[in-house]
């Protein structure tokens, strides 16, 4: 399978605090990847990493084959729905979804140039956006908020989606289209990346499942590989698995195998 995104060997320290401890990950093109871990485990460094947004102290980055290394523009082929989105309150949302446009180069097409990501509108009347255009971002409920940054995220058909408790604030209709919105980004061939505490709102999503642990990777494959080396037919106790020690010195030994998963 095809790797949209490889790490080798991440490391990063801030002061005496070792966050990331030569972390190796892959995730796969074209499949929807939970990222998952307890609280500290180094999820949000990584993601943040990957955004350009956190220097590593070493190791290295590939994007589909592109190496990052302070170059911004591979970020044009990534949306980025933050779980705090930190949008300016003074702005109405028409005003931001065009300032997002400007940094993104939209612009109306033209014969002859090279083709340009054009935004996609219709999500502002999925996500129940076209009452609230006019209204300014302090004055939204954290529920429309998030529908604001929902929309923004998915805006541009990014290759790489990277969603960080994405369901946060949602109601269940929210959710639903949000779902059925990631769905179909993977059907189109895009990869998602998801960082969840909420394991039940990945069960019917992930295909891919990272789990991290104090900055190494405990865990990388496919979810129906993380059902077979745990002994178990729920993502919920798969997960509750590898974070009993004990458990994990049990599922260690089926790393052998040639066709299992990724397991450390």
């Amino acid at each position: 399978m095809k790797t949209m995104l490889n790490i080798e060997g991440l490391r990063k320290r801030y002061g005496r605090l070792e966050v990331l401890r030569g972390l190796d990950v892959k995730i796969p093109t074209g499949c929807v990847t939970a990222l998952v871990g307890p609280n500290a485990a180094g999820k949000t460094t990584l993601v943040k990493a990957v955004l350009g947004l956190v220097r590593p102290d070493g190791g290295r980055i590939d994007l589909d084959g592109f190496t990052v290394n302070g170059d911004p523009t591979y970020r044009e082929r990534i949306g980025y729905m933050p779980q705090h989105p930190a949008f300016p309150e003074n702005l109405r949302v028409r005003e931001l979804i065009r300032f997002i446009d400007g940094l993104r180069g939209v612009r109306p097409a033209v014969a002859g140039e090279p083709f340009t990501r054009q935004p996609r509108d219709e999500l502002l009347p999925l996500f129940g956006l076209e009452s609230s255009l006019e209204k300014r971002l302090g004055t939204l409920s954290g529920g429309t908020l998030q529908r604001v940054n929902a929309a923004i995220a998915f805006r541009f058909d990014a290759d790489l989606l990277i969603l960080d408790e994405p369901t946060a604030g949602l109601d269940p209709l929210g959710r639903a289209r949000l779902k059925d919105l990631i769905r179909a980004e993977r059907n189109r061939g895009a990869t998602v990346l998801i960082t969840s505490h909420v394991l039940s709102e990945l069960r019917d999503l992930a295909d891919h499942l990272v789990y991290l642990v104090d900055g190494r990777k405990r865990f990388g494959g496919s979810t129906a590989e993380l059902l077979r080396v745990t002994e178990t037919d729920d993502l919920e106790r798969a997960v509750a698995r590898l974070m009993d020690v004990e458990s994990v010195a049990s599922v260690a030994p089926v790393a052998g195998d040639a066709a299992a998963a990724e397991v450390s």
